[in-house]
C-alpha cells in the first residue's frame, strides 16, 4: 500500500509549478495592465516595477493667478505635490504664472495663455471674463455658480489706511454712509487742510491703483459708484452712463490723484516711506495693511485701518475653465488642487501667516498669535458681521464701469 506522504511527494513538484506559472501569469498581467492603466501600477511588485514600467507621465495643472498670493501659494504648492494627490495613477504637477487680474483675463480672451485654472484676485474679474466670453465664443469659459469648480479660497476686504491724526479730522472713528461724497468734497476743495483748520497740511491726498491694472483700484472705483448712489445693489450700467452728475463727481475725484500705482504693495510701501507729504489715506487689501503695519510702526504717527460702511470682499476664486484644451483629467486634478487650498491646515497658514482671512469657517481670527489679535489696536476688526456687503454687479456693468475709467481718467 502506497502511503500518503509517498503520494503528496510525488505531486508537490508539479503543483508548485502549477502555481508558480499562476503567478507569473498575474505578474505579468499586472504589468500589462500597468503599462496600460497607471492606477495598477500601485499593485505592481515594487522593485521590479521600478526597473521596469516608466513612471506614470504628471497631469499638468496650469494656473494663472494674481499676485497677491503668491508668498502663501509658493509655501504650500510643495506640500500639495508630495501629498500624493494622483489622478488615475498620475501625479498631479502644479505650474504656477502671476498676472494682474485684469491681465488673467485678457490673456485668456487673446489666445496667449490656455491654463487649467484662473484666480484673480476678485470674483469681480470672474464675472467680467463670464461676460467676455460669452460675447466672444458663444459661451461663459467660466461659472461663478459651480461651486464644483470655481470657489473663494481666502477672503479681504478693502480698507482705507490713514494716519490717524488725519482721519481724526476727516471722519473720526469710523467713516459713515456717505463717506465717498464726503471724500470727493474735501479732494476737490481749493483750500485743502486749511477748510478744515490745519493748513499746515496742504492738500488732501488720497491714493488707490490702476483700475485697468489692478483690482483694488477697480474695487476702490466700483465702492464710490456705490456709494455715489447711496446703495449697495442693483447697480446698473445706466447708472454710469446716463448720469451726467454722476460722471462730473466721479472725474473730479479721480482727477484728484496725482498718480495711480500698478499694485497694492508698492502703494502702500509708498505711504509708509514717504508718509503724509505724498499721502494722507489709501484705498487696499486688509492683508497688504496687515503685511505692512510693523514696518509703519515709528515712522509718521499711527498709521491705522477703517472700513468703509459697506463692503467689498477680494474673494481669490480658483475657477475651472469650461475651454477645449482642458482636459477630464486636469479637471479632476484642479478639483483636488482646490480641496487642497481649503483645507484646514493651508487656510491657518494664509491666517497666520500672510493676514487672509480662511473661507474655513472653523478657524477662529481671534486666535492666539493671529494678526487680527496682534494688530486690534491698529483698527482691524475680526467681526465685520454689522457691516453690509455691495452686490457684485453683472460683468456688462462691470466692463461699462472699466471702459468709463480708461476713457475718462486713464493717464
Amino acid at each position: 500500500m502506497i502511503s500518503w506522504e509517498k503520494i503528496t511527494s510525488m505531486y508537490t513538484p508539479r503543483i508548485n509549478w502549477v502555481l508558480l506559472v499562476i503567478f507569473g501569469l498575474a505578474a505579468i498581467g499586472v504589468f500589462v495592465a500597468a503599462l496600460i492603466f497607471p492606477a495598477f501600477r500601485e499593485i505592481s511588485y515594487a522593485p521590479l516595477r521600478e526597473l521596469i514600467l516608466p513612471p506614470p507621465e504628471p497631469v499638468n495643472l496650469t494656473v494663472l493667478y494674481s499676485t497677491e498670493k503668491e508668498a502663501w501659494l509658493s509655501e504650500v504648492i510643495t506640500q500639495f505635490e508630495t501629498s500624493g494627490a494622483k489622478v488615475d495613477g498620475h501625479p498631479i504637477k502644479v505650474q504656477l504664472e502671476k498676472m494682474g487680474s485684469w491681465e488673467i483675463n485678457a490673456a485668456v480672451l487673446d489666445g496667449s495663455r490656455k491654463p487649467v485654472i484662473v484666480s484673480p484676485a476678485s470674483s469681480l474679474q470672474i464675472a467680467a471674463l463670464q461676460d467676455a466670453s460669452t460675447a466672444q465664443f458663444g459661451k461663459a469659459l467660466v461659472n461663478p455658480a459651480d461651486t464644483a469648480t470655481c470657489r473663494s479660497v481666502l477672503k479681504t476686504p478693502l480698507v482705507l489706511v490713514a494716519w490717524k491724526e488725519r482721519a481724526d479730522v476727516l471722519w473720526g472713528q469710523q467713516p459713515s454712509a456717505s463717506l465717498w461724497r464726503n471724500i470727493h468734497d474735501v479732494l476737490v476743495n481749493p483750500q485743502g487742510w486749511a477748510a478744515l483748520n490745519h493748513p499746515d497740511w496742504g492738500y488732501i491726498k488720497f491714493g488707490h491703483t490702476d483700475p485697468l491694472k489692478s483690482n483694488s483700484g477697480f474695487m476702490s472705483i466700483l465702492l464710490m459708484t456705490y456709494g455715489y448712489y447711496g446703495k449697495t445693489s442693483g447697480l446698473s450700467a445706466s447708472d454710469i452712463l446716463s448720469d451726467s452728475d454722476f460722471q462730473k463727481w466721479f472725474i473730479e475725484t479721480e482727477s484728484s490723484i496725482g498718480q495711480f500705482e500698478n499694485s497694492t504693495g508698492p502703494l502702500m510701501q509708498k505711504m509708509i516711506a514717504y508718509g503724509p507729504s505724498t499721502f494722507d489715506f489709501v484705498a487696499v487689501y486688509e492683508a497688504t495693511a496687515i503685511e505692512q503695519a510693523d514696518n509703519a510702526v515709528g515712522r509718521y504717527g499711527e498709521l491705522h485701518v477703517y472700513y468703509p460702511s459697506a463692503l467689498l470682499w477680494s474673494d481669490h476664486p480658483f475657477c475651472v475653465l469650461n475651454a477645449d484644451w482642458v482636459t477630464p483629467q486636469q479637471s479632476l486634478a484642479a478639483k483636488l488642487f482646490i480641496d487642497y487650498l481649503t483645507s484646514q491646515p493651508v487656510q491657518n497658514i494664509a491666517l497666520m501667516k500672510y493676514g487672509f482671512r480662511p473661507v474655513e469657517t472653523s478657524i477662529k481670527l481671534e486666535q492666539s498669535g493671529s494678526p487680527f489679535d496682534h494688530y486690534a489696536s491698529n483698527g482691524f476688526r475680526a467681526d465685520l458681521s454689522a457691516l453690509p456687503e455691495v452686490e457684485i454687479p453683472a460683468g456688462n456693468v462691470l466692463n461699462t464701469l472699466r471702459d468709463f475709467w480708461s476713457r475718462s481718467v486713464s493717464r
